[in-house]
């Protein structure tokens, strides 16, 4: 549990590293005001909803393997993450003089794939958990904790530290990385796990 646990603080870290850094790189294109806030924001719940619904859906067929799913996704994240910036700087090019409502739907579109992508990490671990500890309750309670202890920690080092250190694409980059090493860690646990055996 305690390895699964890292995994999930680190896993919480990059997202809200990203969404931080996607905040600040999408109101630089379209601007600062109440409606970008809003359409971000709920671009960012909106994507983590269907995420979490799909990953869900996973979890709960006996056939997937859940953290092959697991580090998959994170390798995703981290190949959008590592591009992202670029992507929105070439949408926003392209949608910036047509007017707001292009705008909206450009947002949408760039923030939902990798939301809904991070939406469905806590099911599919949690669904894990659960095969191996047969505690709903103490499974989703101790992945949903450590993955609000990553998020809440990449805040104010986003803000704090990495931004103002490095910029906005070393900040995004290293999101990308930290997503790369948990998939990695996330290989090295279901091999441990495969040669353990079934848990007794």
């Amino acid at each position: 549990m305690p390895l699964v646990a890292t995994i999930f603080v680190l896993s919480g870290f990059a997202a809200l590293i990203y969404q931080v850094a996607w905040q600040r790189a999408l109101f630089g294109i379209y601007g600062l005001n109440i409606e970008s806030v809003t359409v971000v924001v709920t671009a960012f719940m909106l994507g983590l909803g269907v995420g979490s619904l799909g990953g869900g859906w996973a979890a709960s067929r006996r056939r997937v393997d859940r953290l092959a799913a697991f580090a998959v996704i994170e390798v995703g994240i981290c190949a959008y993450g590592a591009g992202s910036l670029a992507l929105f700087a070439w949408v926003g090019e392209l949608t910036g003089p047509i007017g707001p409502w292009p705008l909206f739907l450009a947002t949408f579109g760039l923030l939902l794939l990798p939301t809904a992508l991070m939406g469905a990490t806590l099911p599919l671990l949690v669904g894990h958990e659960v095969d191996r500890l047969g505690n709903v309750g103490r499974s989703l309670a101790s992945l949903y904790f450590a993955n609000t202890l990553g998020g809440a920690v990449a805040a104010i080092v986003a803000a704090v530290l990495l931004m103002r250190w490095f910029g906005l694409q070393l900040t995004v980059w290293a999101a990308a990385a930290v997503n790369a090493g948990v998939a990695l860690l996330v290989v090295l646990l279901r091999r441990t796990e495969r040669r353990a055996g079934p848990a007794s």
